[in-house]
């Protein structure tokens, strides 16, 4: 009799041990790093590729889990339940039971899952051989079960899931970027970086494009030596055509193609035919998604494509260099001209131009203005404004205080803007804030 007992008691500890191992090993192979045991199973490590593999299908080792984890515990209580009413009678029943419960939570649970929390990469290592095992074994249970569910699953068929599955992968993404740099690992301009790669797949064409404004372009009607000068006087490499009109873009001039064509006439501009080795133009979308745009410019190795809109107007241009920018930030070469759009003062306040993103002003500044309606920040002004307001005027809204610098016509081009207090914060509608400054103290002339 005692020679059972002693059986049956080491048996109850086996099923422990093993339901400790199913927790140890469930707990370890979710939380574990997925970059680490990609970088080690791209270093030749075995032990990683198998928890790779193992994850590789997630609904068999949740499965075998699940099943194994249950199989043990409810054995466990079994054997504990039949050896007290051999011991103690029917009264044994509530005994065992609370024994096995407080055994399976402190030895079989808690224990095993803090320990796999904090050593989650290296539990994942030691456990997935047996975990691969364990689900080979359970491998026709699994498959029963994963049928019944996938039956039910039919019942209610949606894509939600995977939408969300995907949302989810970039909101876990960008909130480790978060925490990373709130505990010091990841520096702003990373974590800047970072975040907007993610950004890409938010953003349109239109957010991000050089508006037709400020396109810089040449006539093909003129002369080749006005035109030769008209590129010479810009900073870029590629300038678009036009032909009869400013908006009717008929071709893209490289600089390169320029001088081959200088080359081949003897420098004779006089030779020249601007039109016979200017490129076609492509247009996009505006609404266009960014992600989505820089594919494409990878794809076909272009560099520049004008932006046109649902009539076919074109709106503006965009380069591969504005999409690195959105990641990246500002980038200048030696002849870009470094003119300061965003200008910090001594009182806490930016002296900002109107025509400066939002995204932009969110970056350097570390603010939050809503960049949902508008894109710039004269542009945000004007549609919580629902006017053109007049040099002088002053708004609230968003947190945050815009003071209208100067105007040129019925462009705004130097705003003042502070964050307030929340007791500060209107409803977006205009006050007067004073007469209309006088000078120019942020330095920047209209127009």
């Amino acid at each position: 009799m005692s020679f059972e007992i002693g059986l049956t008691l080491v048996a109850i500890i086996a099923l422990i041990a093993l339901s400790a191992f199913f927790n140890l090993s469930e707990t370890s192979l979710t939380a574990h790093s997925r970059a680490r045991m990609h970088a080690l199973s791209e270093e030749g490590n075995r032990r990683a590729r198998l928890v790779n593999r193992i994850l590789g299908n997630p609904e068999k080792m949740i499965g075998s889990v699940l099943l194994g984890n249950t199989l043990v515990d409810v054995l466990a209580a079994a054997l504990a339940s039949n050896l007290a009413v051999h011991l103690y009678g029917e009264v044994g029943v509530a005994y065992a039971t609370g024994i096995v419960t407080l055994l399976i939570v402190i030895f079989a649970a808690v224990l095993p899952k803090t320990y796999a929390l904090a050593w989650p990469d290296e539990v994942a290592l030691v456990v997935a051989a047996p975990m691969r095992l364990t689900i080979k074994l359970l491998s026709p249970a699994t498959k029963l079960i994963e049928l019944v569910v996938r039956q039910i699953l039919k019942l209610t068929p949606t894509t939600r899931d995977d939408k969300a599955n995907i949302l989810a992968a970039h909101e876990e993404l960008r909130g480790t970027i978060e925490l990373q740099q709130k505990e010091g690992a990841v520096t702003r301009r990373d974590a800047d970086m970072l975040g907007g790669v993610l950004d890409l797949r938010d953003l349109q064409v239109l957010d991000i494009m050089i508006h037709r404004t400020k396109m810089e372009t040449v006539n093909a009607d003129d002369a080749p030596q006005k035109i030769i000068d008209e590129v010479l006087k810009t900073q870029y490499s590629r300038v678009p055509v036009w032909k009869d009109e400013p908006e009717n873009i008929v071709a893209v001039l490289h600089t390169k193609d320029l001088l081959s064509a200088l080359g081949r006439s003897g420098w004779d501009v006089a030779k020249l035919d601007i039109m016979s080795f200017a490129t076609a133009p492509w247009f996009v979308l505006d609404t266009a998604n960014v992600k989505d745009q820089l594919n494409q410019f990878l794809k076909r190795k272009a560099q520049m494509a004008l932006v046109v809109d649902e009539y076919g107007e074109v709106q503006g241009l965009l380069t591969l260099e504005d999409i690195l920018e959105e990641i990246v930030g500002q980038i200048a070469d030696e002849h870009d001209t470094h003119e300061t759009a965003i200008r910090p003062q001594s009182d806490g306040t930016v002296n900002v131009d109107g025509t400066v993103p939002i995204r932009d002003l969110n970056r350097h500044m570390d603010w939050e203005p809503a960049d949902d309606e508008a894109t710039t920040i004269a542009g945000l002004v004007i549609h919580e404004a629902q006017t053109i307001p007049e040099p002088g005027q002053a708004f609230t809204f968003h947190g945050y205080r815009f003071e209208i610098l100067r105007k040129n016509r019925n462009k705004i081009t130097a705003l003042r803007v502070k964050p307030v207090a929340a007791s500060e914060s209107g409803t977006g509608a205009g006050t007067k804030a004073g007469s209309r400054p006088s000078g120019d103290e942020d330095g920047l002339g209209a127009g």
